[in-house]
């Protein structure tokens, strides 16, 4: 059996910004679940540019 490598994450945020945030997802011709994948890629590389490549055990 394929291991799925998506996980699933309930956020919980202000419905305000969440309405503006999906407003800019679309602008962008993306779901607002894209759009904060798009943020977190972006977010990681920076880190690790700055910090190194952050280690992670081979976990399910």
């Amino acid at each position: 059996m394929r291991e799925d490598k998506l996980l699933r994450y309930t956020l919980r945020v202000d419905r305000l910004l969440f309405k503006k945030f999906r407003y800019i997802a679309e602008s962008e011709g993306r779901s607002a679940n894209r759009e904060i994948e798009q943020y977190l890629k972006r977010r990681v590389a920076e880190f690790e540019k700055e910090n190194g490549e952050i280690p992670l055990e081979d976990t399910p």
